[in-house]
Protein backbone atom coordinates (compact mmCIF):
# COMPACT_ATOMS: atom_id res chain seq x y z
CA UNK A 1 0.00 0.00 0.00
CA UNK A 2 2.88 2.36 0.80
CA UNK A 3 4.57 1.68 -2.53
CA UNK A 4 1.26 2.09 -4.37
CA UNK A 5 0.85 5.53 -2.82
CA UNK A 6 4.43 6.42 -3.75
CA UNK A 7 4.01 5.46 -7.43
CA UNK A 8 0.65 7.21 -7.51
CA UNK A 9 2.47 10.43 -6.63
CA UNK A 10 5.58 9.73 -8.72
CA UNK A 11 5.70 6.77 -11.10
CA UNK A 12 9.48 6.72 -11.00
CA UNK A 13 9.28 5.69 -7.35
CA UNK A 14 8.98 2.19 -8.82
CA UNK A 15 12.77 2.32 -9.05
CA UNK A 16 12.95 1.94 -5.27
CA UNK A 17 10.36 -0.81 -4.94
CA UNK A 18 11.42 -4.33 -3.99
CA UNK A 19 12.07 -6.61 -6.96
CA UNK A 20 8.88 -8.67 -6.51
CA UNK A 21 6.81 -5.48 -6.63
CA UNK A 22 8.37 -4.53 -9.96
CA UNK A 23 6.63 -7.63 -11.31
CA UNK A 24 3.26 -6.64 -9.83
CA UNK A 25 1.07 -5.85 -12.82
CA UNK A 26 -1.29 -3.43 -11.07
CA UNK A 27 1.51 -1.54 -9.34
CA UNK A 28 3.48 -1.16 -12.58
CA UNK A 29 0.37 -0.04 -14.44
CA UNK A 30 -0.35 2.59 -11.79
CA UNK A 31 3.26 3.80 -12.01
CA UNK A 32 3.04 3.97 -15.82
CA UNK A 33 -0.20 5.93 -15.63
CA UNK A 34 1.60 8.54 -13.59
CA UNK A 35 4.81 8.51 -15.66
CA UNK A 36 5.49 6.15 -18.56
CA UNK A 37 9.21 6.29 -17.82
CA UNK A 38 8.45 4.11 -14.80
CA UNK A 39 8.29 1.21 -17.26
CA UNK A 40 12.10 1.33 -17.21
CA UNK A 41 11.92 -0.29 -13.78
CA UNK A 42 9.25 -2.89 -14.53
CA UNK A 43 10.12 -6.57 -14.62
CA UNK A 44 10.94 -7.76 -18.13
CA UNK A 45 7.91 -10.10 -18.45
CA UNK A 46 5.59 -7.14 -17.92
CA UNK A 47 7.15 -5.36 -20.89
CA UNK A 48 5.91 -8.28 -22.97
CA UNK A 49 2.41 -8.18 -21.44
CA UNK A 50 0.26 -7.02 -24.34
CA UNK A 51 -2.68 -5.83 -22.27
CA UNK A 52 -0.49 -3.86 -19.88
CA UNK A 53 1.43 -2.23 -22.70
CA UNK A 54 -1.77 -1.48 -24.61
CA UNK A 55 -3.11 0.36 -21.58
CA UNK A 56 0.22 2.16 -21.15
CA UNK A 57 0.38 3.41 -24.77
CA UNK A 58 -3.23 4.55 -24.58
CA UNK A 59 -2.18 6.77 -21.67
CA UNK A 60 1.04 7.87 -23.35
CA UNK A 61 2.11 6.65 -26.79
CA UNK A 62 5.72 7.20 -25.83
CA UNK A 63 5.42 4.15 -23.54
CA UNK A 64 6.02 2.06 -26.66
CA UNK A 65 9.73 2.59 -26.03
CA UNK A 66 9.58 0.11 -23.15
CA UNK A 67 7.64 -2.61 -24.96
CA UNK A 68 9.28 -5.93 -25.76
CA UNK A 69 10.42 -6.26 -29.39
CA UNK A 70 7.52 -8.57 -30.19
CA UNK A 71 5.05 -5.89 -29.13
CA UNK A 72 6.84 -3.19 -31.09
CA UNK A 73 5.91 -5.27 -34.13
CA UNK A 74 2.26 -5.55 -33.06
CA UNK A 75 0.39 -3.36 -35.53
CA UNK A 76 -2.62 -2.70 -33.28
CA UNK A 77 -0.47 -1.74 -30.32
CA UNK A 78 1.74 0.54 -32.43
CA UNK A 79 -1.33 2.14 -34.01
CA UNK A 80 -2.70 2.95 -30.54
CA UNK A 81 0.65 4.42 -29.53
CA UNK A 82 0.88 6.55 -32.67
CA UNK A 83 -2.69 7.78 -32.28
CA UNK A 84 -1.79 9.03 -28.83
CA UNK A 85 1.64 10.41 -29.79
CA UNK A 86 2.86 10.42 -33.38
CA UNK A 87 6.47 10.42 -32.26
CA UNK A 88 5.97 6.91 -30.87
CA UNK A 89 6.52 5.66 -34.42
CA UNK A 90 10.25 5.86 -33.81
CA UNK A 91 9.92 2.91 -31.39
CA UNK A 92 7.99 0.68 -33.80
CA UNK A 93 9.56 -2.32 -35.51
CA UNK A 94 11.10 -1.38 -38.85
CA UNK A 95 8.46 -3.01 -41.08
CA UNK A 96 5.73 -0.95 -39.38
CA UNK A 97 7.58 2.27 -40.06
CA UNK A 98 6.75 1.71 -43.73
CA UNK A 99 3.04 1.13 -43.07
CA UNK A 100 1.14 3.98 -44.72
CA UNK A 101 -1.67 3.92 -42.19
CA UNK A 102 0.75 4.34 -39.30
CA UNK A 103 2.83 7.03 -40.93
Amino acid sequence: ELVLEAVHQNGNALLYAAVPLKADRELVLEAARQNCEALNYAAKPLKADRELMLEAVRQNGYALYAAADLLRADRELVLEAVRQNGNALCFAAEPLKADRELV
